[in-house]
């Protein structure tokens, strides 16, 4: 059902010209089909899954077939120990060989263990990389559609003050017409106005944008208009210690571990290479040769072969010394690394959730001295329509209503990118 609503919901702009209405659900259910990083991710893990096979670490067999068909053409001249004397111009002769090999490994130092290992923490890797790519996109259509709604509030709150200039400039129109305003009060009253409407035209068009945008990121092919219909809701449960003892089921932490463990398959591998090698051949071979003079008018060979092939390192200028010397401080390096990365995270952790937690100690107060700031707006337009107080006055008041409403939308929306984020650190983000 999820499924079909969510299909209805992409062919509904090739069937209607008329705004679709779009939820954060929504949203995110069409990036995770569409997003092209998350595409390209789910592509690196398959490649890593085909490539995790035993055949690929070097320890199936590998069978060869060989087909082969010489003609030539010479002058002969050949004395036997017989005393014969044989001499020809323009003799014909031919050869054709065919043969099918095997050969398989039967001890390399346990190379195709270590190798094999490595291809099973590869995959595991791409896999965590594309967990990690989910979240953060999640995480990035999560904060550009609740921008949206930020800036949708904007748009409100823009408009609540288009609605304050347009009483405005009918009390100093009816004053005008009476002689009780002058020219200078009608004239600020007009350009209130219209600054207003001009205020109104810019913030649609930067909404219509980020919509274009937001339809980018979840991977619409096709761009239409769609409408948003929501509130920003901040969860305010979240707790520092619940984040911090969390932090290592952060994608990005595993990929670090995985990365360690990769490195250490590598150490053996390089070690693997100053052990013999012991190679198991067979195959089945078909010689067939011809020749029109000479002492051999042609010979046949067939049957099977069988062998063993062994390779002892004694020296090569300590050149895999070198690479596994090399490979061990990898290691170390990965170790670090990931050690670092945890502090990093932790201390991410310590400052969003600070941001999140003083940003929900104002939000209230903040809301408060929002609506406030309305009734203080409706207070003196009810006092300048008495005529006592001034134009002044009035902008003033606009001007305290838009700022309390533009830190509280912003302080709404810091709390929800602080939240989205504290919650991907630990993979934890839902919708």
């Amino acid at each position: 059902m999820k499924k079909t609503l969510l299909y209805i919901f992409l062919l509904l702009p090739l069937i209607t010209s008329a705004q679709v209405p779009l939820s954060i659900t929504n949203a995110i259910d069409t990036a995770l089909l569409n997003n092209f990083d998350i595409l390209i991710a789910k592509s690196n893990t398959d490649i890593s899954r085909v490539s995790n096979s035993f055949g690929n670490a070097g320890g199936l067999p590998s069978v060869n077939g060989t087909a082969s068909d010489n003609n030539s053409l010479y002058n002969l001249k050949q004395k036997t120990a017989s005393g014969l004397d044989l001499t020809k111009d323009n003799v014909k002769s031919s050869s054709i060989n065919a043969g099918v090999t095997a050969s398989i490994i039967l001890f390399n130092g346990f190379k195709v263990t270590a190798t094999k290992g490595k291809l099973n923490y590869l995959q595991n890797l791409s896999e965590l990389q594309l967990n990690q790519q989910i979240q953060n996109t999640i995480a990035q259509v999560m904060v550009m559609y609740y921008d949206i709604i930020r800036q949708q509030s904007y748009l409100n709150i823009i408009q609540s003050s288009l609605d304050v200039s347009s009483k405005k400039l009918d009390i100093v129109k009816d004053r005008y017409n009476v002689g009780m305003a002058n020219d200078a009060d009608l004239l600020q009253a007009q350009i209130d106005l219209n600054t207003a409407e001009q205020n109104i035209r810019s913030q649609q068009l930067i909404i219509e944008e980020e919509k274009t945008s937001l339809q980018q990121l979840i991977g619409i092919k096709h761009y239409f208009p769609v409408t948003i219909h929501d509130t920003i809701l901040v969860d305010k449960n979240i707790k520092q210690d619940s984040i911090i003892n969390y932090l290592e089921n952060n994608p990005q932490y595993l990929s670090a571990d995985q990365q360690i463990k990769i490195n250490e398959q590598i150490v053996k591998e390089q070690n693997a290479q100053r052990y013999p090698s012991l190679r198991l051949n067979t195959g089945y071979n078909f010689t067939y040769s011809s020749s029109s003079a000479g002492f051999n008018l042609f010979t046949q060979n067939y049957g099977p072969t069988v062998g063993a092939t062994m390779q002892i390192p004694i020296f090569n200028g300590t050149i895999y010394k070198t690479q596994q010397d090399v490979a061990k401080y990898n290691v170390e390096i990965a170790k670090i690394q990931k050690e670092k990365l945890l502090s990093s995270l932790k201390a991410d952790a310590i400052n969003t959730y600070k941001s999140y937690e003083n940003t929900l100690q104002q939000m209230d107060s903040q809301q408060m001295s929002y609506v406030n700031a309305g009734k203080l707006v409706e207070i003196v337009i009810q006092r300048f329509r008495a005529n006592q107080s001034t134009i002044l006055d009035v902008k003033a008041a606009q001007a305290s209503l838009e700022g309390a409403g533009y830190m509280f939308v912003n302080q709404q929306y810091a709390a929800k990118v602080a939240e989205i984020e504290l919650k991907r650190l630990i993979y934890r983000l839902t919708f």
